[in-house]
């Protein structure tokens, strides 16, 4: 079974930083893909940033561009996301996710989440 671990989500005030961090652990995978998502009270989830092993490319949403830095390391399946200047519509539980199929659009596995939240 893979297990996907977030952790590094708090409180912050506006315009500070969090850095959150995604390991997996139990069976052995490779992903093509690692990414972020969150989701606040009422809304639905949204994708925050991704990166793709394969393509060597990265993507973000248009409301992160510029504040949020997605990395990590596909030999090991973790994947980072630093957010600074963060903003109160920033708060939201933040999940990763992972995808293991090369041509699929679809995450196959995803974290507990964690919670960030910015206070004005």
């Amino acid at each position: 079974q893979v297990k996907l671990v977030e952790s590094g989500g708090g409180l912050v005030q506006a315009g500070g930083s969090l850095r959150l961090s995604c390991a997996a652990s139990g069976r052995t995978f490779r992903s093509y893909a690692m990414g972020w998502f969150r989701q606040a009270p009422g809304k639905e989830r949204e994708s925050v940033a991704a990166i793709s092993w394969s393509l060597g490319s990265t993507y973000y949403a248009d409301s992160v561009k510029g504040r949020f830095t997605i990395s990590g390391d596909n030999t090991k399946n973790t994947v980072y996301l630093q957010m600074n200047s963060l903003k109160p519509e920033d708060t939201a539980v933040y999940y990763c996710a992972a995808r293991v199929q090369p041509a699929s659009a679809r995450y196959d596995y995803w974290g507990q989440g964690t919670q960030v939240t910015v206070s004005s």
